[in-house]
């Protein structure tokens, strides 16, 4: 397997970690994010996935697959143990409407794409874009904090085994830390990300630092 990545996306953090708690490797290709000459704006990347996003995994069978919760459950089918799903459909469903929350309401407004167009279309300086992100972690956070209160049975944020939710909730908080929110005003959050610094699949793999 190959993986487009990037070291400093929380998108591509997931897929690492998945593939860490698998057991599994697939050999990374790096794709530049940053800036107007990013790779993942280039033609040349938008031919592999014209999204023009990172993470995709393109499968030893030659099919490359986008979206970072796709890859996870392809994996997670791939290489049924450990599982990365509860055992009761409910418990699935709480675990992928976690991980949405993230992933689709909180990560889908932070990415550099979204600064470059705030930039250019409503002329919006460093100081404004960090506002908005800061705005828009802050709340998508205080609500995952909710959801995973109202109905957490277990250490982690769905069980007793980190899955699916805690993939792509370990790398948000670890962004949200960096832009200097304490993690503290979301307990569950807190005690979570604790137990999963705790675990290499995830110290390992977590979004390297924009420098």
């Amino acid at each position: 397997m190959k993986l487009y990545q990037n070291e400093i996306s929380s998108a591509t953090s997931r897929v690492r970690i998945a593939l860490a708690l698998k057991g599994l490797t697939a050999e990374a290709l790096p794709v530049t994010i940053l800036g107007e000459e990013a790779e993942s704006r280039q033609a040349g990347y938008r031919n592999v996935n014209p999204q023009g996003l990172v993470p995709a995994l393109l499968t030893d069978g030659g099919v490359l697959i986008t979206q970072s919760l796709a890859i996870v459950e392809y994996l997670d089918e791939l290489q049924p143990q450990p599982p990365l799903l509860p055992e009761t459909a409910e418990g699935r469903a709480l675990a992928r409407s976690i991980a949405l929350a993230i992933a689709a309401e909180i990560h889908a407004l932070l990415p550099p794409r979204i600064g470059l167009h705030l930039k250019t279309a409503f002329q919006a300086d460093a100081d404004a874009i960090a506002a908005w992100s800061r705005h828009w972690v802050g709340e998508g956070m205080a609500a995952v904090e909710t959801m995973i209160a109202g109905r957490r049975q277990g250490v982690f944020a769905v069980g007793d085994r980190p899955g699916i939710a805690d993939i792509f909730l370990f790398p948000q908080a670890i962004s949200a830390r960096r832009m200097g929110f304490d993690l503290a005003r979301w307990p569950n959050i807190a005690q979570i990300v604790g137990r999963l610094e705790a675990i290499p699949a995830f110290q390992e793999n977590a979004p390297a630092p924009r420098r």
